[in-house]
């Protein structure tokens, strides 16, 4: 298995229609996509009951800055070939079948097969700004797991990039996490 973990945007619906869109990081094996979402998840969830995913390819890092701070209303266009809907702000996007689901106490193990790609836009590289945005991504949505200290020292090493190399777009996305650590911070304090 490829241990190698590539960051990109989940999106699937609910048997009633509802559009979710989620941040994870995904693997792959050989063509297949390999996802392996949290319990209790709604990605999990509406993967099992609709045996499809869309996974989009995208470096806007509002998306990823959004969806980690209750901000996970964004533009889609409907998929091709599965039940589904991809993001307008995805470069790519490669619509998923479930092949195998192997369940896990804590983080279920998918495979998805890819049933259609479709590239909207070049891929022109990534910046460091918008890459501090999606780590910084990954450290809000693990605060309930990470010592202040620790959440303090990535967020102020982080913030080297954004002050270098950020534009409009990965500012506003930066202002969100940094919003999210401080509600996270005044909860603690409260307590």
């Amino acid at each position: 298995m490829n241990e190698q973990i590539f960051e990109a945007v989940v999106t699937t619906v609910s048997p009633g229609g509802a559009v979710h869109v989620a941040p994870m990081g995904v693997r792959y094996e050989g063509a297949d996509v390999v996802l392996m979402p949290f319990k209790p998840s709604t990605t999990l969830d509406n993967i099992l009951a609709l045996k499809a995913a869309v996974l989009n390819i995208l470096v806007d890092p509002r998306v990823f800055a959004g969806c980690v701070t209750g901000r996970k209303s964004w533009p889609t266009q409907p998929a091709a070939r599965v039940p589904g809907v991809r993001l307008e702000a995805a470069l790519s996007h490669v619509e998923l079948a479930l092949t195998q689901a192997g369940d896990d106490p804590q983080r279920p193990h998918l495979r998805l097969s890819r049933v259609h790609e479709v590239m909207h836009k070049p891929f022109i590289g990534i910046n460091r700004a918008e890459a501090a945005v999606v780590e910084g991504a990954v450290l809000v949505s693990r605060l309930h797991m990470l010592p202040q200290d620790k959440i303090d020292t990535e967020m102020r090493y982080l913030q080297i990039a954004i002050d270098k190399t950020a534009s409009p777009e990965a500012h506003e996305a930066w202002g969100w996490l940094q919003q999210a650590v401080a509600a996270h911070r005044a909860k603690g304090a409260a307590r």
